[in-house]
């Protein structure tokens, strides 16, 4: 599966809302703090949501760092292209 979005794209991020899955969302790992990452939502894991990358062969995700901390949902692409992301 290609990439929702690529190095370099300008998104907007909200936390008015608990995520649901398949939402692209800003996470920190509880495993690693501070480092931010973008991620699909999967579901609720016990002290924070189980996130997976686009590229499933390619991505650091939950299955090797567990948890994240969801921060917030990703609403929009700004730049390059602007466009609305939604859940699948």
């Amino acid at each position: 599966m290609a990439p929702t979005l690529k190095d370099g794209d300008v998104i907007l991020a909200r936390n008015r809302r608990a995520p649901r899955t398949g939402d692209v969302v800003v996470v920190t790992w509880v495993t690693r703090p501070g480092q931010l990452s973008i991620k699909r939502a999967a579901g609720p894991d016990g002290t924070g949501w189980h996130v997976e990358g686009d590229n499933n062969v390619a991505s650091t995700d939950s299955r090797e760092l567990g948890p994240a901390l969801v921060h917030g949902v990703v609403v929009a692409r700004l730049w390059p292209q602007p466009r609305l992301l939604s859940s699948r």
